[in-house]
């Protein structure tokens, strides 16, 4: 049993995912950074120095009662809030990696996977003797094999 288990995790394919998914992890933190830290600020900064990370609907005060000045405070005064600054960060995020994977991968495979366009075939150069069956050339006249005389 043990030795069908490790026939299985060393298999090509078992191995292959497991470094998919650690890559695709280590993107998304990467992607995420890429919000927060370098995306989001300008456009806050665009939008009158709004703060994404700190978009919250308070449902239910906590002590000490607000307003909060940010996301942290309330989760200290353990207020019940709606955080849809941090939605809009992550949906961002969302879209940017949709975006990489169509663009550095879907498109390139479905590129690779495309049928070839071909050639038109190219016009016959012999044909058949219809006497003696030999291959000729297609402009004879006669046949070089039996000597018969070929109409056009």
């Amino acid at each position: 049993m043990l030795k069908d288990f490790k026939a299985f995790i060393m298999k090509g394919n078992v191995v292959d995912i497991a470094v998919g998914i650690i890559i695709g992890a280590a993107f998304g933190t990467i992607v995420t950074s890429l919000v927060k830290d370098i995306i989001t600020p300008p456009i806050g900064l665009a939008l009158g120095k709004i703060d994404f990370a700190n978009m919250l609907i308070v449902i239910k005060q906590g002590t000490p009662i607000g307003p909060y000045a940010s996301l942290t405070a309330a989760q200290a005064a353990n207020a019940v809030t709606i955080n849809y600054g941090q939605f809009i960060n992550t949906v961002i995020a969302f879209l940017i990696v949709a975006a990489v994977v169509f663009f550095c991968i879907v498109r390139p495979i479905a590129r690779m996977q495309a049928p070839k366009k071909t050639d038109a075939p190219a016009a016959p150069t012999t044909k058949e003797c219809p006497y003696c069956y030999s291959t000729i050339n297609i402009n004879a006249t006669r046949c070089p094999n039996c000597t018969s005389e070929l109409k056009k």
